[in-house]
Parts: structure tokens; C-alpha cells; sequence
């Protein structure tokens, strides 16, 4: 595992440290992305790092400003769009799931032992009547006030590869590697607290963490967990952050975010757009990996466009979804990702939006059980549609728009943003 360093004074390794922060400030793209890589909503501009002059980085986040209004606002349920529509115990087993970990929080310890009282398959009518009476739904609003927001799509991929390096498998997907350092600032400079900052250690420099090509041109101190077939396949594995591993026997073996080596995630998608090599509309994950197929000479200069790089650990193996941020599987169609500092991790949400590429409604009461790097702002939501080829080309596919409404036990009041 990394090594921790703390940074106790204002000069102590700060010219080693600038080029970091600097790569920290720059996380996530200004701009919205192609569809299909897990894109971002706009961003604040960063704050100057400490001690330095403001980065010239554009689209640069940071510890985001104090927002125009709370992120939560008031509500009632009749102003919850689909709220009648639902069938609202298929969302019970992901509610459960939430409760196993809110349950020792003081706000959610009555409701959820209620919950755990109700047993494991109420009917509609019995789950609707415990949560208006246990509940109080809240609007999530953006800092300017609006109530619109981006929800995209996830899922978990299922890739080919082997325990062993030989034939098609020669991607290595690797563990979390043992001279990669985390910096942590936040007690001395608390704005930089949501900052991931990785390096390296250079004689007595750190410097920053090695991107996606240098890992890509020399011998990565981490161990191997696996080998991947398909590089295009393993890549989005990454952009994911978890999956399953079919090996030559048939098995599969289970892997999940370990860790990033602190590069700011750039869209390959756009990047082809940018090259005239694809159109916005075509720069879809089927559209890039069509693209990767018929140009493979030009495979790792598209793969080098994005210098982020997740690094993996193995899961045990289970019949659930992968495990999310609150620490439980998440469950196909009902947990989403979410911004944590707008919306309660753990919460049930009730996410009104539209199916991929359709003014179908997508209606339902569904869990804050993950967070995403790419995951930014107050209505803002990802998707988990589940396992699978399948769950893949609608995840792929997703970029609608939609509202969201926090639902918190009664009595508790809404966390500010921070």
C-alpha cells in the first residue's frame, strides 16, 4: 500500500509539491465529454494552490466556493415527479443494503431499524407507507438555483484475461504500486482536502506520480494481478473502476478501484473528436472501441491522451454487485453515484430522468451508494444499470437530463454542501 507523508509546515517539500497540486487542481475536464466515459459537469475554477500563484490549468477544480443556496431544498411528495409510479419495493433490498451502514449514524437509527423490522419483501404499499412517514423528500438544487442536472450511465464490465502473462493476455492490470506515495495536505491547507495528490519520491523531491504513458514504457514497481486480453476492454475497465475477469477455465475473478496514480482524467473520446478522427455523436464506447479495432498502430497514442491510471486490488467473489463507496454491493437499476458533498452518501434518492436516447421516463426510488471522480455537483447522478454487455451499451448510451429529491429521516436537517 502507499506510503503516507504528512505535511506539517508551509515550506517543508512545498517546491517538490507545487507540480502536484497542480495535477490535483486539474482532476477532472472542464467541459462535457463524449458519451460513455463516465462524463463531468462543469466545474468551479481551481483555487490558487497555497503559497503559489493561481494555475493558468484551464476547467482546473478545487475545494468548490461556498454555494449561492443549499443544496437541498424543502419538498413535499406530491412534487416528486413519478412518485406514485413506482414500484417502490424493488428499490427495498438496495434500502436495506444502505441501512446495514446508516444504522449506527444517530439521524437514521430509528428508520432503519424499522426497516430491518419490516423484514426482507414488503409489498409496495407497506414500503411507500413507511417511507412517508418515515421520511421528509428534499429537492437537490444547483448552487444557481436550478433544478436540472446530468445523469449518465455505469456499469460492470465483464473482460477476457488469465492468471498468467502468455497468448492474448499481455495487458497487465495492475495492483497498487509500492513506491507511490499519498500526500496528505488537508491538515495544514483544509481546502485542498478533496485533492487526490500522488508522487513519487526522488532523491529528497516527490514529484508526480508517473502518467499513463511513462507507466505504459517502463517496469511498474506493483504487483500483477491479472492479465488482460483486450487493451480498449481494460481501459474502460479502469474508467469504471471495477469488473469481473473471465479466465481460460471459465471462472471469473472480481476486481475493484485500489487507487490512481493522481493525473487528471482526460476523455480519449474527446480526444478523437479533437483529432477529426470521430464526430460527437459517433464518440460513444462503442464508437471508440470500433475506432481502436480498425487503427491499431495508433492504439496506445489514443490510450496515452488520458493520463489518469487506475490501479486494482482482487475482491472476494459473490453473487452481488460490485461493492460502491458506502462500503455495500450495489444493486442493478437502484444505487447510483453522487456527489457526496451535495448529497448524503447512503441516502435513498428518488431520480427522475428519461431512458438513454428517449423521452421515456426513468422514474424510481434509487440509493446514493457511490461516488465518481467524474461525479461533480448537486444534481448530478450516474447510473449503475448493472453486469454485462448489455448494462454496458445503456450506460453507454445515457446522458439525460434529471431531478432528484433526497429523502432524509424525519427531524434530521440537511447537511450543508462543503
Amino acid at each position: 500500500m502507499p506510503r503516507k507523508m504528512l505535511c506539517r509546515t508551509r515550506n517543508a517539500l512545498f517546491p517538490s509539491l507545487s507540480a502536484l497540486l497542480v495535477a490535483a487542481c486539474a482532476a477532472l475536464p472542464g467541459t462535457p465529454e463524449p458519451s460513455g466515459e463516465r462524463p463531468c459537469v462543469p466545474c468551479p475554477s481551481c483555487a490558487p494552490c497555497p503559497g503559489a500563484a493561481p494555475a493558468a490549468t484551464p476547467g482546473a477544480p478545487a475545494a468548490p466556493a461556498a454555494p449561492a443556496a443549499a443544496a437541498l431544498q424543502a419538498s413535499d411528495w406530491g412534487a416528486i415527479e413519478g412518485w406514485q409510479r413506482d414500484e417502490l419495493s424493488a428499490a427495498w433490498p438496495a434500502l436495506r443494503a444502505s441501512c446495514s451502514t446508516l444504522v449506527r449514524q444517530a439521524p437514521w437509527k430509528a428508520a432503519c431499524e424499522e426497516a430491518a423490522r419490516l423484514g426482507g419483501a414488503p409489498d409496495g404499499g407497506t414500503v411507500r407507507r413507511f417511507l412517508e412517514s418515515r421520511f421528509t423528500p428534499w429537492q437537490v438544487v444547483n448552487p444557481d438555483g436550478s433544478a436540472n442536472g446530468l445523469v449518465t450511465g455505469y456499469y460492470e464490465p465483464l473482460i477476457r484475461g488469465s492468471r498468467t502473462r502468455g497468448g492474448r493476455s499481455t495487458w497487465p492490470i495492475h495492483g497498487v504500486p509500492q513506491d507511490m506515495l499519498t500526500i496528505e495536505l488537508a491538515d495544514v491547507y483544509p481546502e485542498l482536502k478533496s485533492l487526490r495528490l500522488r508522487g513519487r519520491l526522488v532523491g529528497n523531491k516527490v514529484l508526480p506520480y508517473w502518467n499513463r504513458q511513462q507507466l505504459s514504457e517502463r517496469q511498474v514497481p506493483a504487483p500483477v494481478l491479472l492479465w488482460a486480453d483486450d487493451p480498449i476492454e481494460l481501459f474502460f475497465l479502469q474508467v469504471q473502476g471495477s469488473g469481473r475477469v473471465q479466465l481460460p477455465d471459465g471462472s471469473l475473478v472480481r476486481v475493484g478501484y485500489a487507487d490512481q496514480n493522481g493525473h487528471p482524467y482526460q476523455s480519449i473520446g474527446r480526444w478523437l473528436v479533437a483529432q477529426g478522427e470521430l464526430t460527437l455523436d459517433k464518440a460513444s464506447m462503442d464508437g471508440i472501441k470500433r475506432w481502436a479495432q480498425d487503427n491499431p498502430r495508433r492504439l496506445q497514442e489514443l490510450l496515452n491522451a488520458n493520463p489518469s491510471y487506475v490501479f486494482f486490488r482482487e475482491l472476494p467473489a459473490s453473487g452481488g454487485g460490485p461493492v460502491g463507496a458506502l462500503g455495500v454491493p450495489l444493486s442493478e437499476g437502484r444505487s447510483i453515484a453522487v456527489d457526496p458533498r451535495y448529497v448524503p452518501l447512503g441516502a435513498p434518492v428518488f431520480l427522475s430522468t428519461t431512458q438513454p436516447l428517449s423521452e421515456r421516463p426513468l422514474e424510481r426510488l434509487v440509493m446514493a451508494q457511490d461516488t465518481g471522480g467524474a461525479i461533480k455537483g448537486a444534481v448530478r447522478a450516474d447510473f449503475f444499470w448493472g453486469f454485462g454487455a448489455e448494462a454496458g451499451r445503456e450506460a453507454g448510451k445515457m446522458r439525460q437530463q434529471g431531478r432528484m429529491w433526497v429523502l432524509l429521516p424525519r427531524g434530521m436537517k440537511p447537511p450543508m454542501p462543503h
